[in-house]
């Protein structure tokens, strides 16, 4: 049976999950709120029938002493922890896009791999709420929102086997399940082509190492030949099926098929840009 965790790891778990600066607001507005009240004075003498009344008046005042230095100090202690994860995350992509190491995506481990790829779609304009629960994850490790819309992430950070097509259809069950828009598999390896072939027309993108440095790369704005390298070796990589893939006719890059869910097209396939919600261009198919 799992550990019921406190209240105040609970607290202490959320606040890291948000801006190290709403920790910090917090713990002073908590401070100001519950201080006056703290060091109001107990009256001497009980009024009777009005015992209960007391009770809870001291008992009230006993939280707002206590509370005025622990809440403070758990509020602090999510801030400074978000601070340093915020840190980590920026140097994580840092380092995975400078090109210093051979392969970077490997020479992390799991969980800063998933931070990585969770701070890549920040950089993208998602917002990004991160697994923490340590439990078994729903087929997810990122749930994504961005213009009202969810989307939801599966990391592999495999190298010995390519991602097979039941991490897919796993995928594209809890998407149903929790009606999420869009969904995307990522691995630093390769896909097998089952899974690309299964990933067509459900609007599930999969993102294999080479087009995740490119994203990285590009997010840092790295040198145009740098992209294209990347880019090619996704071609040279990858089943000659989607080596057709077109360029988007907004910003340039690769486009992935999608199906429309809403309009006169609804139900047809569609060729739709790889930083979509960020970039909407799109290319018709046939």
């Amino acid at each position: 049976m799992a550990r019921r965790n406190g209240i105040a790891e609970d607290l202490f778990k959320i606040t890291a999950t948000l801006p190290w600066w709403v920790g910090i607001a917090l713990a002073v507005a908590v401070y100001v709120l519950l201080q006056p009240y703290a060091v109001l004075e107990t009256p001497i003498q009980t009024i009777p029938g009005q015992i209960s009344y007391m009770v809870v008046e001291q008992m009230g005042r006993a939280f707002a002493y206590y509370g005025q230095y622990i809440l403070p100090l758990l509020f602090l202690s999510g801030a400074l922890a978000s601070f340093f994860k915020q840190r980590k995350r920026k140097n994580l992509v840092r380092t995975a896009g400078s090109g210093k190491t051979n392969d970077p995506l490997h020479d992390i481990n799991w969980k800063d791999f998933e931070m990585l790829v969770g701070e890549v779609f920040r950089i993208r304009g998602f917002t990004v709420i991160e697994n923490d629960s340590g439990g078994a994850d729903g087929g997810i490790d990122l749930v994504l929102k961005k213009d009202g819309e969810l989307f939801l992430v599966q990391c592999k950070q495999w190298r010995a086997y390519k991602v097979s097509v039941t991490v897919v259809r796993e995928l594209l069950g809890v998407m149903v399940t929790k009606g999420a828009a869009g969904g995307f598999v990522v691995t630093s390896g390769v896909f097998t082509s089952e899974a690309q072939s299964f990933a067509k027309g459900q609007n599930i993108e999969l993102i294999d190492g080479s087009i995740l440095t490119a994203m990285i790369e590009k997010t840092h704005g790295m040198t145009s030949n740098k992209v294209d390298r990347a880019k090619k070796n996704v071609t040279e990589s990858t089943p000659s099926t989607i080596t057709a893939v077109p360029s988007c006719p907004q910003c340039g890059n690769a486009m992935v098929k999608r199906v429309a869910r809403k309009g006169a097209n609804s139900g047809k396939n569609f060729w739709g840009c790889v930083e979509f919600p960020r970039c909407r261009g799109i290319r018709a198919i046939g």
